[in-house]
């Protein structure tokens, strides 16, 4: 029978340590619902002193609390069950992860089974965390051992915090470590609510903990001493702090997943259905916040007239809806985050409007809350900002080009390299031009797509290290080589 532990009436808003909730003694934390700027729920996050407190258990957990004697087997069926809690608590969490982010409930209904999948692959790797021997030969026997690395910390991202929630604690708890989450102070309660089945999975205190907070509690982890790992998901500019941050202390490991400026390729032998569809599904999921959308579309100039009146017409479709509640299980485009990104993204797009044409979109909704439609600008300059920049809302730049090798070269001319798309119906052509586009993720005839077992992460400014699938174990364990003198 399912275990139904959340209630949507017990909004999860204190920190989770030593497997319970307690109140914090740092900044307020301020929730807002997207959908009409209403405020959801005000409360203390995690001061430095929260930090150190935490830290020092989960550290005390590591070193000699009963998860380090737990077998790998033993480990495997905490997260197996973690993982059926949470799909059995799965209404619950999707409404707390939708009322903050504005995502639509529907959607993040879609993901907590695909969040719980997460927690089985690495439960299937628990006991796989295996070594190397070599031959006494030289008169020496080798040992070559894979140990968890200590303390490992998590700065999610609010645009798909449960996602990053398993990508960064899984892997981590499947290697032995014990886990510290920092979830974005502008969606922190889906985190919190899956939080709260810690215990019941069998977790041991201090090993799985979560703190709410404000940049200042990331950046506190950053450069704590007593953390020896720490993933990041969000904005390049945060990311290279963070890097500072852990180089400048204890040089701990950082994974980046950053920000990106995904291309998406159209030849004129795609299927013009199958393109619009997937075209319009990168763009506009999530209101386009999303680090992998593909926000630059390349068109190849024969079909450029007629997929573009198309593409219009699936965006035409979504302006219709523009206002909907996100938390009506029947919405599927939501707005944007908070009234920061909502400034942010109408500041690229009045600047846009200046120099660029427009297909559709770009006016302002004045009905309340923070809904922005899909807008396409048309042949924007190379200079300008909302072709080069990462904008983080459903901006659409447009470029047409005539040869393969042009559509490369466009693809490439960017900073960062996250992801991609290539539309065309020639298998040779798709994996000729996949292997020669810079990003982590390329998609053939669909957009970016995420699985356990299969490595997320980007090329240059969309940083580095991987997440997910055996990729991501290796960032998780440090190397130990025993030498056996055996003369």
């Amino acid at each position: 029978m399912a275990t139904k532990l959340v209630k949507r009436e017990n909004l999860p808003t204190k920190l989770w340590v030593d497997n319970e909730f307690k109140e914090g003694t740092g900044a307020t934390v301020k929730l807002v619902n997207p959908k009409d700027a209403s405020t959801i729920a005000e409360f203390k996050g995690a001061s430095e002193a929260d930090v150190d407190n935490t830290v020092s258990i989960s550290q005390k957990a590591f070193e000699s609390g009963p998860w380090a004697s737990l077998s790998g087997e033993e480990k495997g069926v905490i997260l197996n069950k973690f993982a059926q809690l949470i799909l059995d608590n799965a209404s619950e969490i999707a409404y707390f992860e939708s009322v903050c982010s504005g995502r639509p409930l529907a959607q993040c209904n879609y993901e907590i089974p695909r969040v719980a999948s997460v927690y089985r692959y690495y439960a299937g790797w628990a006991d796989k965390i295996r070594g190397d021997s070599y031959p006494p030969e030289d008169g020496f026997y080798k040992i070559v051992r894979q140990e968890p690395l200590g303390v490992c910390a998590g700065i999610t991202a609010w645009n798909g915090s449960l996602h990053f929630l398993a990508w960064k604690s899984a892997p981590a708890l499947a290697c032995g470590n014990t886990v510290i989450i920092k979830p974005s102070e502008k969606s922190p309660l889906g985190t919190l609510a899956v939080a709260s089945l810690i215990k019941e999975a069998g977790f041991p205190p201090g090993v799985f903990q979560v703190l709410p907070g404000g940049g200042d509690v990331g950046a506190i982890l950053s450069s704590h001493m007593k953390i020896a790992k720490i993933s990041f998901t969000g904005s390049t500019f945060t990311g290279r702090k963070i890097q500072d941050a852990a180089t400048k202390s204890n040089l701990k490991r950082v994974t980046l997943e950053l920000g990106g400026k995904s291309p998406a390729l159209v030849f004129d032998d795609a299927s013009l259905e199958k393109a619009v569809f997937w075209c319009t599904i990168g763009i506009a999921t999530n209101a386009g916040q999303v680090c992998a959308a593909t926000t630059r579309l390349f068109v190849q100039e024969g079909i450029a007239d007629k997929f573009l009146a198309a593409l219009k017409g699936s965006f035409e479709a979504i302006t219709k809806t523009l206002g909907s509640d996100p938390q009506e299980m029947t919405t599927t485009y939501g707005p944007l985050v908070d009234k920061i990104q909502y400034d942010k993204v109408r500041g690229f797009i009045e600047e846009g409007k200046k120099s660029t044409e427009v297909i559709i979109g770009g006016e302002e909704y004045t009905k309340g809350g923070y809904f922005i439609g899909p807008v396409i600008f048309k042949n924007p300059s190379e200079e300008a900002k909302i072709y080069r920049e990462e904008i983080f809302g459903p901006v659409l730049c447009v470029r047409t080009f005539k040869t393969e090798e042009e559509a490369i070269q466009l693809a490439n001319d960017t900073d960062y390299g996250l992801a991609g798309a290539i539309y065309t119906q020639d298998v040779n052509r798709a994996l000729r031009v996949a292997s020669k586009v810079r990003g982590g993720t390329i998609g053939i005839n669909c957009t970016s797509v995420v699985g356990p077992q299969v490595p997320m992460g980007g090329f240059g400014s969309s940083g580095y290290g991987r997440e997910l699938g055996e990729y991501a174990i290796r960032h998780y364990t440090e190397t130990k080589a025993i030498w056996i003198n055996m003369n």
